[in-house]
């Protein structure tokens, strides 16, 4: 079953070196060549579905699906440039007649920035984001549950973090952009009993931290057929040893079949300490159908 698995991926990953590209990158970045506005709202939809009937190497009837919206709008003016970005996403998986959640985010992010006099890869910068998620987050046969059932680990606006940062930005080449500044970061947990998940109480269920940020930013085509994005965030509190600095890095390999099938190879790895000591790792390779609603 493993070996059929490993050559089903490995067949997918060839057709995405086949694909033409489109980008979708978490952090907003604007083109200089921009002038005026621009705008984009992508939807997606993809798929995944496994049936076995009297199978001799045996399997479980699964069927999957995530939808996934993107609208970005960017806006340049000589040195002054401006972005926001609404991203969600929401997916579930059925197999054995069990339903369990298989993706779910909800970010906005607002962005500007000021280029600096006689400085052309240099730009001050502020920033502002919201993160969270739809719907209730379980942890499947909790060991921490005495019943070894599901237990609630999350939910909307729990937790919820906002953030906002003021700095500089490099933009050491078309593709690559490096940023560092101070920030802000507060913590919401709107559910009260889920509070000590997140490094908080049910008494006080929300942190306000100082600190510095840093970032860096990749998109390349790496390839004629092939599109990668990388981001890298962190947060590192002032009043906390180093080690606990919060580390965000997304990649995602993307591509299009034609104008209408897209597919789509991400991979995550988080690091929060208030949650876990553990580093938090999440794959996801998908395939389905993406328009451009303008």
């Amino acid at each position: 079953m493993t070996s059929t698995r490993n050559i089903l991926s490995l067949f997918i990953l060839a057709i995405i070196l086949h694909l033409s590209t489109v980008s979708v990158a978490q952090t907003i970045v604007i083109p200089d060549t921009l002038r005026g506005s621009q705008s984009s709202w992508l939807v997606n939809l993809n798929g995944a579905q496994a049936s076995y009937d009297n199978w001799n190497e045996g399997g479980v009837n699964t069927i999957s699906g995530t939808f996934s919206t993107n609208y970005t709008k960017i806006y340049r003016n000589d040195l002054y440039a401006f972005g926001i970005r609404i991203n969600g996403r929401y997916g579930q998986s059925r197999f054995s007649g069990d339903t369990r959640k298989s993706d779910d985010l909800f970010t906005i992010r607002s962005r500007g920035s000021f280029g600096l006099p006689d400085r052309s890869r240099l730009s001050a910068y502020g920033a502002v984001m919201l993160r969270t998620q739809f719907r209730d987050g379980f942890e499947y046969n909790a060991k921490l549950n005495p019943a070894g059932a599901d237990s609630l680990i999350s939910s909307f606006f729990a937790p919820a973090y906002f953030t906002q940062g003021a700095g500089i930005t490099f933009n050491s080449q078309k593709s690559l952009q490096l940023e560092a500044g101070l920030g802000l970061k507060q913590t919401y947990v709107g559910q009260v009993e889920l509070a000590p998940n997140y490094g908080l109480t049910e008494e006080k269920n929300y942190r306000f931290e100082g600190g510095l940020t840093a970032g860096i930013t990749y998109q390349k085509e790496v390839m004629k057929n092939l599109q990668y994005n990388a981001d890298v965030e962190t947060f590192t509190n002032l009043m906390e040893p180093i080690n606990e600095t919060d580390v965000y890095w997304t990649n995602e390999l993307i591509g299009k079949i034609n104008s209408t099938l897209r597919t789509t190879l991400q991979f995550e790895l988080r690091y929060d300490s208030d949650f876990s000591k553990d580093i938090q790792v999440k794959q996801v390779l998908s395939a389905g159908i993406s328009m451009d609603l303008f």
